[in-house]
């Protein structure tokens, strides 16, 4: 990685983070707009974290409009409501609330009522167009879209889930409250947190790494060895929550300037054809993927072993094995279950190997892995996951 090419690092305008930052963010957030479509899901209102953000909108004199449709992994018929929604009640700026679905439909909202177009158009777009400003305010420690220029929305026609990315869709505030995410469940808090660890541990080892994302990759990494177990087993401990949203930031911080690689690459196939939740599809396939990419980038695995401190060997081959024990240990540990346990039919899911290998290729993601990664190389890698 040459270190002597000029390069671009790109952040939130803001990010108010710790306890007690939507509290701090008020005053920041009432110089966006005048009146707010708040982007969530259903169950946000009925774990009364809608209610804090609306207070605080009340409390700084700005009106809004609830749109709490996004119960799933966004959709291209979600954003074509909401662009709606935005128009017909006069908003002029967005808040997302919840996980990366909800910020992902706010972006996707943004660019449809910048543009006045179709979001299925911009499949395979790079959005270079001017947004009205955004608010992320996360509920799960794990995409960190909240600092993020990249927003994943399926296309219901083509069955495909489109990545889109732009520098304008990074959100203009980013608030990351651990108190948020003390509501989430433990199969959330899991799946989320070894989201993050993929972002970290991706980036870290993408082509496309550089000196500044690297340094994110790593604290990131390291703060989810050490904390998200403890989240799970411990979902009101509100330190080991401050560290994952810490992380899961730091992680979106990081992939958000080197990208990810094989893993993002064929996981997004897998939910957009059998509707597994990103993160948990991302863990699935962690350790065939990880294995796979071994030995292409022995030294950058054994780095991350080594800061993260599950190992102490010179060897980078060595410490890159023992990274992939560490991962191993918090897999099992975390009981993710194989594709079969969670639904998926082996015959639906053989005769789509061929397709999802097509779209993982097309997305873009697997040629950023340092080793060379080919269609029948992931074809085989699909089968060795639900093997």
């Amino acid at each position: 990685m040459s270190q002597s090419t000029a390069r671009t690092f790109i952040t939130p305008h803001h990010i108010i983070y710790g306890p007690d930052a939507l509290a701090e963010a008020s005053t920041l957030v009432a110089t966006l707009g005048t009146r707010a479509l708040i982007v969530t899901d259903a169950m946000m209102a009925k774990l009364g974290n809608l209610a804090r953000v609306t207070n605080m909108l009340e409390d700084a004199g700005i009106s809004y409009h609830v749109y709490d449709e996004v119960n799933s992994e966004p959709v291209d018929t979600m954003v074509a409501r909401g662009a709606e929604l935005f128009q017909e009640h006069g908003c002029d700026f967005m808040i997302a609330l919840g996980g990366g679905s909800p910020i992902d439909t706010m972006k996707a909202i943004a660019m449809v009522v910048s543009s006045g177009r179709d979001i299925d158009s911009f499949l395979g777009e790079n959005f270079s167009g001017s947004v009205c400003p955004m608010v992320a305010i996360p509920t799960t420690a794990g995409t960190g879209s909240e600092a993020t220029q990249f927003t994943i929305i399926t296309n219901t026609q083509a069955d495909v889930k489109m990545l889109i990315a732009g520098a304008p869709l990074i959100p203009e505030v980013a608030i990351v409250d651990p108190t948020f995410t003390l509501t989430a469940p433990a199969s959330v808090t899991s799946a989320t947190g070894l989201d993050a660890l993929c972002h970290a541990i991706e980036s870290y080892t993408s082509r496309k790494a550089q000196p500044l994302s690297q340094t994110f990759s790593l604290s990131a990494a390291k703060r989810i060895f050490e904390s998200l177990a403890t989240c799970v087993r411990e979902p009101n401990n509100v330190e080991a929550r401050t560290q994952m949203s810490i992380a899961a930031t730091e992680a979106g911080i990081a992939f958000n300037n080197a990208s990810v690689t094989i893993i993002h690459g064929m996981s997004r196939p897998i939910g957009a054809l059998f509707h597994v939740p990103h993160g948990l599809s991302n863990a699935m396939l962690m350790e065939a993927c990880f294995n796979f990419a071994l030995d292409g980038a022995y030294d950058r695995f054994a780095e991350v072993a080594r800061y993260c401190g599950v190992s102490t060997a010179s060897d980078d081959k060595t410490a890159a094995e023992d990274l992939m024990a560490a991962i191993h240990a918090l897999l099992e540990e975390l009981n993710v279950p194989t594709l079969e346990q969670f639904g998926v039919e082996r015959t639906a899911f053989y005769a789509a190997i061929e397709k999802m290998a097509n779209d993982a290729q097309a997305s873009g993601s697997p040629a950023n892995t340092i080793k060379s990664v080919t269609v029948e190389d992931m074809q085989a890698l699909y089968r060795e996951v639900y093997a």
